[in-house]
Formats: structure tokens, C-alpha cells, sequence
């Protein structure tokens, strides 16, 4: 489960993640971001954009060979379905791997971000959704986030 949830996402979270199961627009995506940053959590959590986290003085997307941002469409996420029995709505997503990430900027945090059109837009258009925890310090070898069992989100 995240660690947090950005202020501009409180209960948004379920809506625009169901808006790409359902390609509503067509080239909306879930964008994994992971970053190095020493900036407080309470700090990135009132930030509105993906560009305004990466502008944050102690924030930065890390440069690692190996490393690049991760789309996810419509195929790639599980069927948002609510949980009737437990009143919840739980979110998943798959694993995520990076092959062969070289050494360079230590991982600190992974985010899921909402980006309403992976054709045109930009870090501005991309509202960032969650936050969590990653240690990593990668040196040549693969990095794979494990997403918890019950998902990357819950909401009930």
C-alpha cells in the first residue's frame, strides 16, 4: 500500500485509475516515476504536478542507465473491480522491473502518477497519485519493485 497520497489525489485515486482501465481518453496511463529525494514527505504531498515534485529543491527523477519511467495502459493494470464482501476498492498493479540499472543516483521512492495523454503532454499534465518507499542503490544488477499484495491502493 502507498505510503502516501498526494493532496491532489484524495479521492481521486479509484476515478482516474478506473479512467485508464476504461481508455477514458484513449491515451491516459499510469506513469511510474522513481525518484531520489531527502525532501519531507508532508512537503511532496501538497504538490499538484509530476513537474512541481521534480522542481522541489531536494527532489530529483533519477538519471541511472537502465532507468526509465514505466507506462502503464489499459492491458497492463487489473480490471478495477470494487470489493462488495469488504466494502473496499483495493488497486493493483503489476511488479515493476528494471534490467541491468547501473550504479549512479540511489533510489528513494517510487510514485504512481495519472498522465491524461502519454502522446503530447507533459510533467505539468501528470498529477501525482501516491508515494512509496523504495531503498535501492542500484549497481548493474535488476531492480524489482514488488507491489504489495493487496495492491498499490486501498480505498473503503
Amino acid at each position: 500500500m502507498s505510503n502516501q497520497v498526494f493532496n491532489i489525489a484524495l479521492g481521486r485515486v479509484v476515478e482516474l485509475y478506473n479512467r485508464v482501465d476504461t481508455n477514458d481518453p484513449a491515451n491516459a496511463v499510469l506513469t511510474i516515476v522513481v525518484i531520489n529525494t531527502s525532501a519531507l514527505d508532508a512537503t511532496l504531498k501538497r504538490l499538484d504536478t509530476l513537474s512541481a515534485v521534480l522542481a522541489d529543491a531536494n527532489t530529483a527523477e533519477v538519471t541511472n542507465t537502465g532507468y526509465a519511467r514505466k507506462e502503464l495502459t489499459d492491458s497492463d493494470i487489473v480490471a478495477f473491480a470494487p470489493d462488495d464482501v469488504n466494502d473496499r476498492v483495493d488497486l493493483d498493479i503489476p511488479d515493476q522491473t528494471w534490467t541491468s540499472v547501473s550504479a549512479g543516483d540511489n533510489w528513494t521512492d517510487f510514485q504512481v502518477c495519472y498522465d491524461p495523454d502519454s502522446t503530447g503532454g507533459t510533467d505539468a499534465d501528470i498529477v501525482p497519485l501516491t508515494q512509496h518507499d523504495l531503498a535501492a542503490t542500484p549497481d548493474g544488477s535488476d531492480i524489482t519493485v514488488q507491489i504489495n499484495t493487496s495492491g498499490f491502493f486501498r480505498a473503503s
